[in-house]
């Protein structure tokens, strides 16, 4: 019996106890494959998945994170879209290959990798072919792994539902991984990008990736200084990343039939604001969650064309997962990677 090496919890919440743990590698038979894990990328959702469990039905011992990218070392008789040896990356949501996503209006769908389903943050993994896709050829596997959640969210805001064009005006608020995604992608596209951050540091980062703009909303009212940039014609494209009552800043800043796109939760998951500019203003308001297989494969063909580098912050080793998570409490540049 083959096993495995994995990080795992019994609980989460304050008592929960991240450990390296051992499980069993599950046969290899129909349509699955087994892939040997060589990166995980962190995001901010598995932080909220170990400190409260999202109200999801976590299956114990739990493997948290979504986000990987690996090598194939075996398939099924029945699989027709990997052999062994290919470089592949998971997907967020398994279930959602394209179009309308999965649910209803009673059942919300949220069936996604570390969280429903078991997460990644294992050295091998055994899904359905249906779950992975192929990896960037330019992209080694710590830059691949920020492709499914981060670099998709971004994708399937600005590109699959927004449909951004040359010389449009794109407002991203902060620089964690979506945020730095959407500069990345937004200025692939011609978009001139305005960026803000509490930080001068990382303001002077974001310049080097290509941000056109720079608002520090520590020095002065942030949307007054963005609309004095703008003329007063704000943005077409916001990513509201902050969430909350932050939804009102959203408001003021998007130009008139702009496009919100609703992403983050960092000041909670009720968000709120005043409704005169939302009817006179007439934004599309889009709420994202990350996006389906069909628009992940787009943008690996969209990185392997333009050239796109994401933005790691620190990469960490496999038994440095607690200094990694330290580290994305604060606040990364970019994104957090574990390399195994």
């Amino acid at each position: 019996m083959q096993t495995t090496k994995q990080w795992q919890t019994d609980a989460v919440g304050p008592e929960a106890n991240l450990k390296i743990g051992e499980a069993r590698i599950p046969d290899v038979s129909g349509r699955m494959i087994r892939v040997r894990t060589q990166a995980v990328s962190l995001n901010f959702r598995d932080r909220l998945v170990l400190e409260s469990g999202m109200g999801l039905p976590l299956q114990f011992p739990f493997v948290p994170a979504s986000d990987m990218a690996g090598v194939v070392e075996a398939v099924g008789p029945d699989v027709t879209r990997f052999k062994p040896g290919d470089r592949v990356i998971s997907t967020f949501s398994p279930d959602w290959i394209d179009g309308r996503g999965p649910g209803n209006a009673r059942n919300l769908p949220y069936q996604t990798r570390g969280g429903f389903h078991p997460g990644v943050l294992t050295e091998h993994t055994v899904f359905s072919e249906e779950w992975f896709t192929h990896a960037p050829k330019t992209l080694d596997a710590a830059e691949a792994s920020t492709l499914p959640c981060a670099g998709l969210t971004a994708w399937f805001a600005l590109i699959e539902c927004g449909k951004l064009k040359a010389g449009d005006k794109v407002l991203v608020q902060g620089t964690g991984g979506v945020a730095l995604f959407g500069l990345q992608i937004a200025k692939a596209h011609g978009a001139e990008v305005f960026i803000t951050s509490g930080s001068s540091e990382k303001l002077d980062r974001a310049l080097a990736l290509g941000a056109d703009h720079l608002i520090n909303r520590h020095e002065g009212d942030w949307v007054a200084q963005f609309h004095q940039l703008t003329g007063d014609d704000g943005a077409d494209h916001v990513l509201e990343i902050v969430g909350g009552p932050h939804l009102g800043q959203a408001l003021k800043a998007v130009a008139i039939n702009g496009r919100i796109s609703v992403i983050g939760v960092l000041e909670g998951f009720e968000i709120s604001a005043p409704v005169a500019p939302l009817l006179l203003k007439a934004p599309v308001l889009q709420g994202i969650t990350v996006g389906h297989r069909r628009a992940l494969e787009d943008l690996v063909r969209a990185v392997d064309q333009t050239g796109l580098k994401p933005a790691i912050d620190r990469r960490y080793g496999f038994e440095e997962l607690p200094q990694a998570l330290d580290h994305l409490y604060r606040g990364p540049f970019g994104k957090i990677v574990i390399e195994f």
